[in-house]
């Protein structure tokens, strides 16, 4: 194996052919949910494929019924070396509206501001300079030696369009994807100078809830009072559904719900996060939820019940007297730990029958769900990762959870029984999906040199 520090001296002497490349990339207009730019999805999953294959990798582009996968493999030379599988995507967001950008979206610039050196461009954050960090290290290894690990490299063109085609994908190529680790360049750091590992991602449940009561909509004049109304009859479920201490009320909601191991506990109090900063950003002072939990508590390692809609009755412009026939909302459920989705999902339902009333009944219309996720804190490669993150960048590594969900994480671990490492550059200004989308030349330079590091400390 190639030894650290002359593939770290390579990622740097290489810094401005890797800009160029990363340019390249960044100039082919990518956009998945776009038909129009078909061609150019297609040009992405090649010229992606070809550097791959220029690196010593056996690379291919497989079709989907949707937008191609880049499959790519290459080998260590030493026995008994660790497997790595690294996910990303070539695919971008739509760069509309063009008229907000300050130059062109697909034309890629670096630019000097006062934080430091940034590269514009659409999709330079989310996801080609994240996974181009990954790509830089490995051809740093191959110039100087060989790969540390074992690799596979999976790089869909649907990511953001919700990945149809990837689930098929897995299943029908299980044996050649399965690795001993997957790796996800996806994510964020703490801030500028303080890397992060996102160690645990929410679970979803997503329920629509329809009550229906009299056959057609009432006269509020002639049938107020003694007709059911059921917009007042979801209203009230809603309100019972926490208690006022903010807690979920559904039984056994908690279930599969543990507390932070001390020392990560610890590690989140001491966070430089601004609880009034972070509401006062969009125009809230008072923090909600469970009483007693922090928000980072609550944002990364609670499960949370929210309404994220109501329509019921007459909603247009001026007045209208009646009584709804029925009354509908959207609720989601943000699971955490070991709590199960079928569990919480048949355990809402049944709160909500208890509380019908006479002449009302309830349609119940499921929008998927998924498990939560979480790297176990003693695993010996985060411990490794952990490690090798701070040898580069100084500072530890936060272990960090995620409020959402990464879909791809949840199939590697139940389909290909996988857990995942999930260390990004990304920074919360990189004004992802917005016009002006960037990514910070350290995060670039330094992410590659992180991978480099990751790589080494898992192949010891």
């Amino acid at each position: 194996m190639a030894s650290l520090d002359k593939v770290l001296d390579k990622i740097d002497a290489n810094l401005d052919a890797s800009l160029g490349r990363l340019f390249k990339l960044i100039s082919i207009k990518s956009v998945s949910t776009d038909p129009a730019f078909k061609a150019d999805c297609a040009e992405a999953a090649l010229w992606v494929a070809d550097e791959l294959k220029g690196l010593g990798f056996e690379a291919s582009v497989r079709p989907t019924e949707g937008h191609a996968v880049v499959v790519a493999e290459a080998k260590a030379s030493r026995p008994n070396a660790p497997h790595v599988l690294f996910y990303g995507h070539y695919d971008v967001q739509p760069a509309d509206p063009l008229d907000l950008w300050e130059t062109p979206p697909f034309e890629p610039r670096l630019a000097n501001t006062p934080t430091g050196k940034q590269i514009i461009g659409r999709g330079v954050a989310d996801d080609k300079g994240q996974f181009m960090t990954f790509v830089e290290a490995l051809r740093a290894f191959k110039e100087t030696g060989e790969l540390p690990c074992n690799v596979t490299i999976l790089l869909e063109g649907e990511e953001e369009t919700g990945s149809p085609s990837l689930p098929d994908f897995l299943a029908k190529n299980k044996d050649e994807l399965k690795a001993d680790l997957a790796l996800v360049c996806d994510t964020s750091m703490w801030d500028r100078k303080t890397p992060a590992i996102t160690t645990m991602l929410r679970g979803l449940v997503l329920e629509e809830v329809v009550i229906h009561g009299a056959d057609r909509d009432l006269h509020s004049g002639m049938f107020g009072g003694p007709a059911i109304n059921p917009i007042h009859v979801l209203a009230r479920i809603i309100a019972d559904l926490h208690d006022d201490q903010g807690r979920v009320t559904l039984p056994g909601f908690y279930d599969g719900v543990a507390e932070l191991p001390p020392d990560i506990a610890d590690q989140w109090r001491h966070l430089p996060f601004n609880e009034k900063a972070f509401l006062g950003d969009v125009g809230l002072s008072v923090p909600a939820g469970e009483h007693g939990r922090s928000t980072l508590e609550m944002l990364w390692s609670r499960p949370t019940c929210d309404v994220n809609g109501i329509i019921g009755g007459y909603t247009a412009k001026g007045s209208k007297t009646v009584l709804p026939a029925e009354a509908s909302a959207k609720f989601s459920f943000r699971l955490v730990g070991n709590q199960d989705p079928d569990k919480i999902a048949a355990a809402f339902r049944d709160f909500v029958r208890a509380r019908l009333p006479a002449d009302c009944h309830v349609e119940f219309i499921s929008h998927g769900a998924s498990n939560a996720l979480q790297l176990p804190f003693a695993s010996d490669a985060l411990t490794r990762a952990r490690v090798a993150l701070k040898e580069e960048w100084g500072q530890e590594a936060v272990l960090a959870g995620c409020g959402g969900s990464i879909p791809i994480v949840g199939s590697f671990k139940h389909d290909l029984g996988m857990d995942t490492l999930m260390i990004g550059f990304g920074l919360e200004d990189d004004r992802i999906h917005s016009p002006n989308e960037k990514y910070d030349l350290s995060s670039f330079h330094k992410g590659t040199r992180s991978w480099a590091r990751v790589l080494s400390a898992l192949a010891q």
